[in-house]
């Protein structure tokens, strides 16, 4: 019953408050000292609960006429997530919600959510037709972006991914001190269905060995964040800056591709996540690179603080509607105009970077959002020549979605 109390407890708290998911759970799981399958449970319900807000409160509404306390609403919303879309057997989904319920509530519960598994199949038909933003619980002003810039079809397939639990990527370090260790992860692996485009990319399921982790053995990453490093080709010898560096991943990633980590500046503006990069770089045999902590919005820099580099990898702050399946919070804090307030300052970044290249020098600017405004509108601002641009889409590609494109001063 532990791992439901923390999912209910976590919900409490994430609806009343501005705290993420991820953090709420982690302090709930701490508390209740969850480990191995009774966290695993509890995020599932946590999260599949709140990727599926809208369709739950469409069934509670058919279900219950009349107001009920949030308390009660967010009890039937994971007593119904079970019944409906976790696959856990009946009779635990009823009966283990049913005994979370205050006594004066337990009749109520206990009737709604059998009165549910009466009318499953009968609910289970009628949501295949409910519009998008009920049936897969996302914002219409999402799904309207959406269809107009990629189509209904994909807007659709996209809502549904975002439903979907995330699959698992990890990349496989070629800079790992133990080489011989690295060759026995590589054996005991099986690639990934996309390791030909994306090589060193593995999938798994459940958590990966810690051991391989804390030797630096493998990094856990999405293929998405590699599309914007290979795109920028560092090659050995090469002056490389990753401008907006945390937590490290990427740049990681740009030291084993050129092999050269002692020529890599990563810089960010908070000193804690430079540190948190420095604690990777150095596990993944990217030690040697040179780290700074840098406002790249600061109308201070001046083009004597850094050499010019002849390679930048700009990674933007932007929307993450790539990564909604990943982020459970995100479609829920977006609001029609973060885009465009999220432009303005990737266009002053990129802007503002633009000088600490070499002449003739490249740019690669990255996003992991989906969104036009973020992506085509800013680069074709820049004033910089386009080369090539390239993108993951989530429903087609199925991993993150993300942006890069290959600008040239």
């Amino acid at each position: 019953m532990s791992s439901r109390r923390a999912a209910l407890e976590a919900l409490h708290e994430w609806e009343n408050t501005s705290s993420y998911a991820e953090d709420i759970l982690a302090d709930v799981a701490g508390h209740y000292k969850l480990t191995g399958p009774n966290r695993a449970l509890a995020v599932e319900i946590l999260y599949g609960t709140i990727r599926n807000l809208y369709l739950l409160d469409e069934i509670i509404d058919e279900l219950r006429r009349g107001s009920i306390k949030p308390e009660t609403q967010n009890l039937l919303r994971i007593g119904l997530f079970q019944i409906f879309l976790s696959g856990i057997a009946d009779h635990a989904a009823v009966n283990e919600t049913v005994n979370l319920s205050r006594k004066h509530e337990r009749g109520l519960v206990n009737a709604i959510l059998r009165n549910a598994l009466r009318r499953r199949e009968e609910f289970e038909a009628a949501i295949a037709s409910w519009p998008l933003e009920d049936r897969y619980s996302h914002p219409q002003f999402l799904i309207d972006r959406w269809e107009a810039q990629h189509g209904k079809e994909a807007a659709a397939a996209f809502c549904e991914w975002n439903n979907q639990p995330p699959t698992n990527f990890a990349r496989l370090n070629r800079l790992a001190a133990d080489q011989e260790g690295l060759k026995r992860v590589e054996s005991e692996i099986e690639p990934c269905l996309i390791g030909e485009s994306h090589p060193d990319f593995f999938n798994f399921e459940g958590a990966p060995d810690r051991d391989w982790i804390d030797e630096g053995l493998i990094y856990v990453q999405d293929p998405s964040t590699s599309l914007s490093c290979r795109l920028l080709d560092p090659k050995p010898g090469e002056r490389i800056l990753d401008a907006c560096g945390a937590p490290g991943g990427k740049a990681a990633y740009l030291a084993a591709l050129s092999g050269d980590p002692s020529e890599l500046t990563v810089t960010d503006s908070s000193e804690k996540r430079l540190t948190r990069t420095r604690d990777n770089l150095e596990r993944l045999g990217a030690g040697d690179a040179h780290l700074q902590k840098v406002d790249w919005n600061s109308s201070s820099l001046s083009a004597d603080d850094f050499e010019p580099f002849d390679a930048i990898l700009l990674d933007v702050p932007c929307s993450n509607s790539g990564v909604i399946r990943r982020r459970v919070d995100v479609r829920w804090r977006l609001q029609p105009d973060d885009f465009g307030r999220q432009a303005a300052v990737q266009k002053e970044l990129l802007k503002n970077t633009i000088p600490f290249l070499k002449p003739g020098g490249r740019i690669v600017y990255s996003t992991c959002s989906i969104d036009q405004e973020e992506n085509e509108q800013v680069i074709e601002a820049s004033g910089l020549q386009i080369e090539k641009t390239i993108s993951s889409l989530p429903w087609r590609d199925q991993f993150d979605g993300a942006f890069a494109a290959l600008l040239r001063r």
